[in-house]
């Protein structure tokens, strides 16, 4: 149910929207010098993500109280001096690289360290100290020098973590991986009252409007010790989707006709001001009310080029009545977007202009045609490119026109996994693949799941380019060289109790040069 957000709700709104004219310049809190804490303020752990090849950005937040009621994480309002230093070794003995951030309360005692002058392509261990507690030790890593021919990629890419669906299990099995990275593509956190059946029930306890709440929301689910180890072990590239805001939200529209879009812009500058505290973005990604870029590139020598792309923030309304639907006139209107037509330009010019051997777009909603209806129509989610097919057919066509090597599309948002080949037209299986996507199930949100459901029977059947399709929780490994690109979709049993097994429901493998997969191995 959702809850009603009242004067008081709203102002504390306008409070957090008017936090940037604040943060741009310094603190006008007091400095807090010699800082003496209640209690660890490492509670949150740490993290690092968006690495380049001379450096990566280092992350934690000063939480001694994490899910203290007016979301201040138990500090005071005071400017606190946190150290942090790198070092070559996991005891320290080598260290490479020292410096301190300003952790301020107008940015909830976050701390976004951009370190540089590191060397390319290397391991590293971190760790934060303020007054006389220290942080856990993170490990990251950086990336390969930009002219660099890497032999090996290994990533994970994951979403989607309903926290009172589930457990996070699957990050326990995803720290063991041999990895380089991560990526997030959406649903870190979900925005209403859930409770659930396994005592991991939302805090607050209802729908999330305000800063506070969402600061308390995000600190609940970086407290969780699976997601922890998880930041802790591999530098992350995160986007978001749509729950760490508002369910299917569109650019400044809600999915609640009576939120006007006042108040829209200010749940969403609290949101987007919550998710830049409790991640490891870079100050470039710093938002300005209810504004804030995310969409960027991620490079990885010759070898890979990440071009993480944001899905929410700049798109058209959904049409035809915001749900699974036939194809309305509205739908097929050239003019709409799912990326707004500048992020469009910025992708197809920075896939012509890619020098690398993989071009991979990480990304939020299902892009393959999922049709549901067995006849001759066309049932198709319009939250999704199926709603948005003239914007799609917009990024084939220029794939296609600059030819473009090695496309790769990874996804989350729909809780479950699928492998497809992307066709230039897919009423027509014999039209050319322009490349393919793989869809990732989610960490914890929809529960245990099962190996095929009424909608993956549709999906196999009325959509022939669909290769593969499971629907248990789990995260998905991709390792890549100048050849092939492997993909292995690891799953877990269940989530609704601890401690789950991790198998391989199935592996895939495109060849370099070769658009469309091929099946290597079944289930291990």
């Amino acid at each position: 149910m959702m809850r009603q957000l009242d004067r008081r709700g709203f102002l504390g709104l306008a409070g957090a929207a008017g936090v940037g004219a604040t943060i741009a310049g310094f603190s006008a809190s007091a400095a807090w010098g010699t800082p003496r804490f209640p209690e660890d303020p490492f509670t949150l752990g740490v993290a690092s993500g968006d690495p380049l090849p001379d450096g990566v950005v280092l992350w934690t937040r000063l939480a001694p109280d994490p899910l203290a009621v007016d979301g201040l994480g138990g500090m005071p309002s005071r400017v606190v001096p946190v150290f942090w230093e790198v070092a070559e070794d996991e005891r320290f003995r080598r260290v490479v690289r020292r410096g301190v951030e300003r952790a301020t309360p107008e940015l909830g005692h976050s701390v976004h360290a951009e370190v540089t002058r590191l060397r390319p392509g290397r391991e590293y261990f971190y760790r934060f100290r303020s007054g006389g507690e220290i942080s856990p030790v993170g490990r990251t890593r950086t990336a390969p020098a930009a002219w660099d021919r890497p032999a090996r990629l290994s990533f994970a890419f994951a979403s989607c973590q309903n926290y009172p669906a589930g457990y996070f299990t699957p990050y326990q099995h995803m720290v063991q991986e041999d990895l380089d990275l991560v990526v997030f593509l959406g649903d870190y956190i979900y925005e209403g009252s859930a409770q659930g059946t396994i005592g991991r029930g939302h805090l607050p306890a209802a729908e999330i409007f305000s800063l506070s709440d969402y600061r308390i929301r995000h600190a609940q689910h970086k407290a969780d010790p699976d997601l922890q180890a998880a930041h802790a072990a591999f530098p992350w590239i995160v986007t978001w989707d749509d729950h760490e805001v508002e369910n299917n939200y569109a650019d400044e529209i809600s999915e609640d006709p009576a939120q006007s879009a006042e108040m829209f812009r200010l749940r969403r500058a609290a949101a987007y001001l919550a998710y830049y505290e409790h991640m490891p973005l870079r100050r470039s990604a710093m938002p300005k009310g209810p504004d804030m870029r995310i969409h960027r590139r991620v490079t990885y020598g010759r070898l890979a080029e990440f071009n993480v792309l944001d899905g929410r923030q700049y798109r058209d309304d959904q049409v035809c009545g915001d749900g699974p639907s036939a194809p309305c006139p509205e739908s097929a209107d050239p003019e709409r977007s799912m990326l707004g037509h500048a992020q469009e330009r910025w992708l197809l010019d920075g896939l012509a202009d890619s020098r690398s051997t993989w071009n991979v777009i990480a990304q939020q909603t299902v892009m393959a045609q999922t049709d549901r209806d067995p006849g001759p129509g066309k049932l198709l989610s319009m939250d999704n490119w199926n709603g948005y097919e003239p914007a799609r057919q917009r990024l084939f066509d220029g794939v296609l026109r600059r030819r473009v090597d090695n496309f790769v599309v990874i996804t989350g948002d729909a809780h479950r996994s699928m492998v497809a080949d992307l066709k230039q037209d897919f009423d027509d299986p014999e039209s050319r693949t322009v490349g393919t996507e793989f869809l990732g199930t989610s960490i914890a949100s929809g529960g245990d799941g099962a190996d095929l459901d009424d909608t993956g029977r549709d999906w196999l059947a009325n959509n022939p380019h669909i290769r593969f399709y499971n629907q248990r929780r789990g995260y998905v490994r991709c390792t890549l060289d100048r050849d092939e690109w492997r993909t292995d979709y690891r799953v877990v049993p269940y989530v609704t109790r601890p401690d789950a097994p991790v198998s391989t429901q199935a592996s895939f493998v495109v060849e370099s040069g070769r658009p469309g997969v091929q099946v290597e191995t079944g289930r291990s």
